[in-house]
């Protein structure tokens, strides 16, 4: 599988996960989100990819969903923490979507 970003083609995995994580750009969480049915990246969006992405910086592995929502009350309060919020905007969750967006590597045992 292939995304095309800004005249570059990047690979992704058969089942949409990126292969090279250096090559995760803003540009191509756009067209991963795409082909995960979610048509335009709001600002909640990129509230929920930019933490992802920065636990995976600080701790070098995907939040689990029960972490990843305790960091979401501390920083943006309850109404934005629990997997239902997560789902309304990543409609395959956290580990399968929302990780893919933003170019993280696909979870153990995650298809």
């Amino acid at each position: 599988m292939q995304a095309e970003v800004d005249g570059k083609v990047i690979e992704l995995s058969e089942a949409g996960w990126l292969n090279n994580l250096d090559e995760w750009s803003e540009g191509l969480a756009v067209e991963i989100a795409k082909t995960e049915k979610i048509p335009e990246l709001t600002e909640e969006h990129w509230d929920i990819i930019n933490m992802a992405r920065e636990y995976f910086q600080d701790n070098g592995s995907v939040a689990e969903p029960r972490n990843f929502s305790k960091m979401m009350k501390k920083k943006y309060g309850k109404d934005r923490s629990d997997q239902k919020y997560i789902y309304s905007l990543f409609p395959t969750g956290l580990i399968k979507c929302a990780n893919k967006v933003a170019g993280l590597p696909r979870p153990k045992g995650c298809s």
